[in-house]
């Protein structure tokens, strides 16, 4: 009987894979509530004026979980490759497009009377009306979260193997930087083009300049993010020992030549 678990190269892909996936998933669905960072933080709201709208850091919740969505792409790009980061994408797509058809089909059953009713006391007066607008996103930010997510992946892919092939092993922050850079301008702007100008009412301005606000955000992300990049290399290096994980980088680097 075959034992995947017993080689170290296949159970880091299961653990790095069920993590890149369960944080997708999550920053899907928790996507829906838009916060404000500054007040978060308890510091003065920014005034930035982009295109005309004077704005400041109000995000979607999901910001809080792609950052590690970012990191593990380039983690397991170095290890596993193109085709690694692909499956995982790929899947992750298709996950969560099965989970929205799922919620919806959730939304779509009859309530029970008594359900309807029983957080009146935490002030929802209409619980099913309430789950229906929390869980019930519209079609394009589906669409819109979709598109710009496995875009966002195969740049990642081809510019971190791009400038690989430029460094060699070196400079992990230039690659791994840079690529999330590159792939987040695209994502950040082609979610709210399709989801609300495509799909909505905004015009075209103030598509740009929430995208720009947003991808403010992600470049400030990504670069303090550089140690825990570091971090990860180190402890996976550890684990799978030197020799393995000079030769998988080395095989990735290899199968990674031409598109994704």
């Amino acid at each position: 009987m075959l034992d995947i678990t017993s080689n170290k190269a296949t159970r880091l892909f299961l653990i790095l894979g069920g993590i890149f996936i369960t944080n997708a998933l999550v920053a899907e669905f928790i996507g829906v509530k838009i916060f404000q960072l500054e007040d978060s933080l308890g510091l003065e709201r920014a005034s930035i004026k982009v295109f005309g709208f004077d704005l400041s850091f109000q995000l979607t919740a999901g910001v809080l979980l792609w950052p590690v969505v970012f990191i593990l792409t380039d983690v397991i790009n170095e290890y596993y490759g193109k085709k690694g980061v692909r499956l995982l994408s790929f899947l992750t797509a298709g996950l969560i497009a099965y989970s929205f058809l799922m919620i919806s089909l959730g939304i779509g059953t009859t309530p029970a009377d008594w359900w309807v009713g029983s957080a009146q006391d935490k002030g929802v007066d209409d619980y099913n009306l309430a789950y229906k607008t929390v869980f019930g996103q519209g079609r394009w930010i589906i669409i819109g979260s979709l598109v710009a997510f496995l875009v966002g992946q195969i740049l990642d892919v081809l510019v971190f193997h791009q400038i690989k092939r430029a460094t060699g092993e070196k400079y992990v922050w230039i690659r791994a930087t840079g690529s999330t850079l590159v792939s987040q301008l695209v994502d950040s702007y082609v979610v709210l083009f399709i989801a609300f100008y495509v799909g909505g009412d905004w015009s075209m301005a103030q598509v740009l300049a929430v995208c720009t606000v947003n991808y403010i955000y992600k470049v400030a992300m990504a670069i303090s993010l550089t140690p825990a990049i570091y971090l990860m290399h180190g402890i996976i290096d550890r684990h799978l020992g030197e020799p393995l994980a000079h030769k998988m980088k080395q095989e990735a680097m290899d199968r990674s030549g031409g598109v994704i």
